[in-house]
């Protein structure tokens, strides 16, 4: 699994999805994460075809939404999901939201992953204490939890019992959608400027060398290079310990022990363009 992709998410005009998505291939990135829940899963699969990279370079992320769970649902959905990104098979298959029947999800992608129709099975969203019961409960342990991770909320704990039981984290949104000020962080900027390099990068790079998947997204042709270009530069202890002391210790986009935040997550699909959700 590479170290950094490509996300669309909140990229509704299935064009402009493709467009982005094969310029992103074009500049290097091999990973690729969309959901069900995006609306976008055929532009990312034109993309693919029209790549002309060999389809067993790529490694193409779906996920099932809230609406989707239960054994039965999730299946379907997974084929569906299947014919729209025109795959054979989907390397990264995670239930999106840690609520509704997820079990039966789970298993459902369980079985889909032992008749090889999916590389590695995970999760997202899911917080120390649904993933500790979903673990004691289930035959396979996700491979991957996609989580929101960035240095204003940093999860020291979760990534504890990740690594303890070889869970692999990812982040998505690694910069916030720039919330907090996350641009404009003095640290962040200094660190930025001792290494000529942008603050995104760094961030980006902070990440990676904690072992922590990401999936930045942009429309912009610059911006997808740029955040493509993180492995030419290293971080020292002292920048990584200075970053760490940023935690503000709580979510910045989605909280999923906060009623009002799961009541958002159940509505999500009635108006997706204009939510924050990911």
């Amino acid at each position: 699994m590479p170290l950094v992709g490509f996300g669309v998410f909140q990229i509704s005009d299935l064009d402009e999805t493709q467009q982005v998505v094969e310029l992103a291939i074009k500049n290097g990135y091999r990973l690729i994460d969309t959901a069900s829940s995006y609306g976008n899963e055929e532009a990312v699969g034109r993309a693919i075809q029209e790549s002309g990279v060999d389809r067993k370079q790529l490694f193409i992320t779906t996920k099932a939404f809230v609406n989707e769970m239960g054994y039965r649902q999730t299946v379907q959905a997974f084929y569906q999901s299947l014919d729209k990104l025109k795959l054979d098979y989907i390397d990264l298959y995670l239930i999106h939201m840690p609520f509704g029947d997820y079990y039966g999800s789970y298993q459902a992608i369980i079985d889909l992953y032992k008749a090889g129709k999916i590389r590695a099975i995970g999760v997202s969203n899911f917080d120390e204490a649904k993933l500790i019961d979903l673990v004691k409960n289930v035959e396979i342990v996700p491979h991957v939890n996609q989580i929101e991770h960035h240095p204003h909320f940093q999860r020291p704990e979760l990534l504890k019992f990740m690594a303890e039981n070889k869970i692999q984290p990812e982040a998505w949104a690694p910069f916030a959608e720039g919330m907090n000020g996350m641009f404009t962080e003095p640290v962040l900027t200094e660190i930025a400027q001792a290494h000529e390099k942008s603050v995104a990068q760094v961030i980006l790079r902070w990440n990676i060398q904690q072992g922590i998947i990401v999936i930045p997204k942009s429309t912009h042709e610059n911006r997808i290079q740029e955040n493509f270009s993180v492995f030419d530069f290293e971080l020292t202890q002292d920048e990584m310990t200075r970053i760490n002391q940023l935690d503000l210790k709580k979510p910045s986009m989605l909280d999923v022990n906060d009623p009002a935040e799961v009541e958002r997550v159940y509505h999500y699909l009635e108006n997706p363009v204009v939510t924050t959700l990911k």
